[in-house]
Formats: structure tokens, C-alpha cells, sequence
């Protein structure tokens, strides 16, 4: 019969245990920093979250390949998790493609919040100010890969739309 060592007997000190619930609580105050009001979890960016004895290790999907903000991101995952004493690995993965399917209602929200409508079909946009149908895409191209810029002809407000994937 083999017996493994018990790891205070190598002089290591086992951490306290992590819970992938609690590592997941912290992801969800991380938000993206391109738009404050989602978290990165209601996004739909987290992928996958594994812990080990000696690390966490989270995987997230980009929503572009060439998104911005990607080592932003991943640089406050790597902060809010290090308060569970572990080495923490944050990376990209291409597993499955991020989707807009993957926002959740209160990450839907959380765009309308901040002013940009929810992923929709082009003709089913509307105002993320005063809900009103009656708009207009003026650019496919937003500031960022993933938004489109429209003008609204009812209150007159130009805003973005997060476009489906």
C-alpha cells in the first residue's frame, strides 16, 4: 500500500480551503472596463474556474479577439482573487466562442444603464434612453469592436448597441 506524505511533513502548510463559490462571489466585482455597469461574469466572459491545493486558475472568453481590454481584465481578475492566498492564473481561452447569449438579464441591464441597448437584430434596437423603436444605426463601427453607434428619432439621443454575436 502506498501512502503520500502529508504535506506538513514536507514542511508544506496547507492554505486555507477556496470555494469556487467564493472565487466566483470576486469575479462578479470585477467589471469590465469598458463599460463600469457589468460585471464580467454577467457578461458572460468567465469560462471556467478550477482550484487547486497550490492555485486558482480562471479562463475567460473574449468577446473579440483583438477586445482592448483584455490584459485590463485580466489584470483585475488576477487582483481580486489574490486575497485567497494562492498564485493565480488568469487566460484567454478560444474553447467556445463568446456569444451574446452568454449576457445575463442582469448584465442586460447593466448595458442599459450605461446607456448602451442590449444585443438585439439590427431592426430590433431600441433606445436604451426612451425605448422608443423609432432609430437609426449611423455607424457599424463604435468605439470599441463590439458596439455600433445609432441616433434615436424620438428623443433625439445618439447612443451605442452592443451588437449580437
Amino acid at each position: 500500500m502506498v501512502t503520500a506524505t502529508p504535506p506538513i511533513a514536507l514542511g508544506l502548510v496547507p492554505g486555507p480551503e477556496v470555494r469556487e463559490t467564493a472565487v466566483r462571489a470576486a469575479l462578479r466585482t470585477v467589471h469590465d472596463p469598458e463599460i463600469p455597469t457589468v460585471s464580467i461574469v454577467d457578461i458572460g466572459l468567465v469560462h471556467d474556474v478550477r482550484i487547486d491545493a497550490d492555485r486558482i486558475a480562471v479562463d475567460l472568453l473574449p468577446t473579440f479577439v483583438a477586445c482592448p481590454a483584455l490584459e485590463v481584465i485580466r489584470s483585475t481578475v488576477a487582483d481580486a482573487l489574490s486575497g485567497f492566498g494562492r498564485p493565480v492564473d488568469v487566460d484567454f481561452t478560444l474553447a467556445v466562442p463568446w456569444t451574446t447569449d452568454r449576457l445575463t438579464a442582469k448584465g442586460r441591464a447593466g448595458l442599459l444603464a450605461a446607456g448602451i441597448a442590449p444585443p438585439s437584430a439590427p431592426t430590433d434596437v431600441r433606445c436604451p434612453f426612451c425605448e422608443s423603436a423609432r432609430v437609426v444605426m449611423d455607424s457599424a463601427f463604435g468605439p470599441t469592436l463590439c458596439r455600433s453607434l445609432f441616433y434615436c428619432r424620438d428623443c433625439r439621443q445618439p447612443f451605442e448597441a452592443f451588437k449580437p454575436v
